[in-house]
């Protein structure tokens, strides 16, 4: 498994319909007794399924917390749709004690609504075991990345899993290593590199042709690259920020990426993981994606594989995602739940989201896996930076961003037409927000 969400959809949830509501609550909701930390019980609803690796190393932290404490841990392995059913049992005063997900998510369901208590006591408690404390282990650029909810805290998760997006290959490829001998440093060397393979047979990127989000990836970078602030950019009332030299010379990167035919042919017709298959099957050079991509195509590559990432040219900051836990400000047992996040965080049983789950936590002290080891690199730089879709309001890519998009990668309109649809759309959007 992966740590992988809709980036460009669980945020956008907030509190759902009284229809919802009650699917929501008669799937997951279960009663809990208070915890003074010797015995009693506290509810918790996870984002990942029952057979997948992060559920068997929290289910082994949650027996061992039990042994512990005698705190019972009524767990629900509710995977992605925790974040539909999370709201409505919100709104109907049933939330559980305790969740987790993406910040991302966490910030569209519950701390744009005001309703994710601020974990910095967490952040505060000792680490049983261990004389350090929980926040002593969690970088601070780790919960500088994850946006503010409307609180203005980023400390509403405590990640326990970090990913970085880029853009994945295979090192040991021998078209590659022809192709690519050093990682480019500008963006017609990148091309230099896709024309290369292409002269080889092998597409340089595999897309999955509807996702507005793993694809809208090399346009973030690319503005970043080109000096432009993707929030600052969408947040432009006037929309005169997309008249900008940077934004054009970001839009005509990606457009020889469409019209150069360096993308897998049949891409606009296809969904996830039609192309992440493609490109595992090594019929791509080329897949972006956040780092839990290497622990879903594990089982599909040949042990000849040898994993690497690098960011876009130009690029020095990576984006990075954060997955962890949350407490509801309704929570009728949160101390259960903080002792259990505390518990968790002790490097024996955080070492498994490495180990066994194969991907990255935020403790310094615990490896990376070695097939993420030049995600890790990219991590260790001094400061990261959030990706796109969690720094606008959340409507704004449903209304503004997702269709103009994808017309513009699936090679339906021009970089100029691009622009200017963006543009159009993001007046009448700003217009309309009162």
């Amino acid at each position: 498994m992966t740590g992988r969400t809709s980036k460009t959809t669980t945020r956008f949830l907030g509190i759902a319909t009284a229809a919802a509501l009650a699917l929501g609550v008669t799937a997951c909701s279960s009663s809990a007794s208070s915890s003074d930390g010797k015995g009693g019980s506290f509810t918790y609803w996870s984002m990942w399924s029952k057979d997948e690796p992060q559920a068997k190393v929290l289910q082994a932290a949650i027996t061992a917390f039990t042994a512990k404490t005698g705190i019972t841990v009524n767990v629900t392995w509710a995977g992605r749709n925790v974040s539909k059913e999370i709201g409505p049992a919100v709104a109907a005063n049933k939330a559980p004690d305790l969740w987790d997900d993406s910040a991302g998510t966490v910030l569209g369901t519950l701390g744009s609504e005001g309703q994710a208590m601020d974990l910095s006591s967490v952040l505060a408690m000792k680490i049983p075991g261990e004389n350090v404390t929980v926040g002593s282990v969690i970088p601070t650029k780790y919960l500088a990345s994850q946006p503010k909810d409307s609180d203005g805290t980023s400390d509403y998760v405590i990640p326990y899993e970090v990913t970085a997006e880029g853009i994945f290959y295979n090192a040991a490829d021998p078209a590659m290593q022809a192709a690519m001998p050093t990682a480019p440093t500008t963006w017609a060397g990148f091309i230099s590199v896709c024309a290369a393979l292409k002269a080889k047979g092998e597409p340089c990127i595999a897309s999955e042709g509807e996702d507005s989000w793993t694809n809208g990836l090399y346009f973030d970078y690319e503005l970043l690259a080109n000096g432009v602030n993707w929030s600052a950019l969408a947040a432009d009332k006037t929309g005169a920020s997309w008249d900008a030299p940077g934004v054009a010379a970001a839009v005509n990167d990606l457009e020889q990426l469409v019209s150069g035919g360096y993308i897998v042919p049949t891409y606009t017709a296809t969904k996830y993981p039609a192309q992440e298959t493609n490109w595992a099957n090594g019929k791509a050079g080329f897949y972006m994606d956040g780092s839990y991509v290497t622990a879903e195509v594990s089982k599909e590559i040949p042990s000849t594989w040898k994993m690497a990432m690098m960011l876009p040219p130009g690029v020095s900051q990576a984006d990075v995602g954060t997955f962890g836990f949350s407490i509801p400000k309704r929570a009728k047992n949160a101390s259960a739940a903080e002792q259990f996040i505390a518990f968790f965080m002790q490097k024996s049983q955080l070492s498994g989201i490495s180990t066994v789950a194969d991907n990255i936590t935020p403790r310094a002290d615990i490896p990376a896996p070695a097939e993420l080891a030049s995600v890790q690199q990219a991590l260790n730089a001094p400061t990261l930076r959030v990706d796109f879709s969690n720094t606008v309001p959340s409507d704004y890519y449903n209304k503004v961003y997702n269709q103009n998009f994808l017309d513009f990668w699936h090679g339906k309109t021009t970089a100029a037409q691009f622009i200017a649809a963006m543009k159009s759309a993001q007046v009448t959007y700003w217009q309309t927000q009162g």
